[in-house]
């Protein structure tokens, strides 16, 4: 986290209200969809806590997915970071540099728009740096998928801190042995150690979205050891979660049948695991589906 020498003397920006995101949408002709999942923030107090909480650091490379009109964008370029801000609408992503150049000029070179779909980008540095942090208000109705992309193919992110649905936010964040660890949970386990940070109001929205949202982080870690030590792939280890949770009422032994060829071949790795044939993937951790996948390996 920045201390308070380092954010003492940075000038406060003119962040974005609900009257300056309908005088841009106004200004570019965009309606929000819900296919992009777009429900603007409004409230500055909000995007600085984002900021604050995601610890954001001057003169730090921080990518951002769907930054929209740039609510979130230019507080994270006051908080003293170089931001490569990744959007899919082609009219958003050509106005944000504008929007920043009329509202802080002399924070608008810290700025990188790519103007890309986050699942297919494979480039976000910063004059050849890449981003250490991701922070952003990701789509709901692609923000697990978004989430995962990322922490995959960018090895340099430290941390990240995501808005996204409140049940989502839940679900990445929940541990073995809850009713809504599954697939998400554990996937994310792979990269990171999750934890949530907070609630959001609707209100600080605009369109007001008829859910909540949540704040959830994720440190990036180590892959499993025994993943490490065994030489199992990640892609190894995610094919056994899949199958664990295609059918999650079934025992471990039921479940892997198709993944492992045959019910008794299941059974065989899962022992030779040191894992209960009886127990069902939602009392896994992530350590324990790499331990499957490389015992069958």
């Amino acid at each position: 986290m920045p201390d308070a020498s380092e954010t003492a003397d940075r000038p406060e920006l003119p962040l974005l209200t609900t009257s300056d995101v309908r005088e841009l949408l106004g200004l570019t002709g965009v309606r929000p969809t819900k296919t992009l999942g777009q429900n603007f923030v409004t409230d500055p107090g909000t995007v600085r806590r984002i900021v604050r909480s995601a610890g954001v650091r001057p003169g730090e490379v921080v990518v951002e997915v769907g930054p929209g009109l740039g609510s979130l964008t230019l507080g994270l370029l006051e908080a003293g970071a170089r931001v490569v801000a990744v959007e899919i609408d082609p009219v958003l992503a050509q106005r944000l540099p504008s929007t920043v150049a009329a509202r802080a000029l002399e924070v608008a070179d810290r700025l990188r728009v790519v103007p890309a779909d986050a699942m297919a980008v494979d480039d976000v540095t910063f004059d050849g740096e890449p981003p250490t942090r991701l922070v952003a208000n990701l789509p709901y109705n692609v923000a697990v998928p978004v989430l995962l992309t990322m922490l995959e193919r960018f090895g340099s992110l430290e941390e990240v801190l995501v808005m996204v649905q409140a049940e989502v936010a839940d679900r990445i964040a929940a541990a073995p042995g809850s009713k809504i660890y599954g697939i998400p949970s554990a996937k994310a386990a792979w990269y990171a150690a999750a934890s949530g940070a907070g609630k959001v109001g609707r209100t600080i929205f605009w369109p007001t979205p008829n859910v909540d949202s949540s704040l959830v982080r994720l440190v990036r870690r180590d892959p499993p050891a025994v993943a490490v030590a065994s030489g199992v792939e990640r892609e190894s280890v995610f094919a056994v979660v899949d199958a664990a949770f295609a059918q999650r009422r079934k025992t471990l032994r039921a479940a892997l049948a198709g993944w492992a060829g045959s019910p008794q071949a299941a059974e065989d790795a899962l022992r030779s695991a040191g894992i209960d044939p009886t127990r069902r993937g939602e009392t896994l951790t992530i350590e324990e589906f790499a331990a499957i996948a490389a015992a069958r390996a």
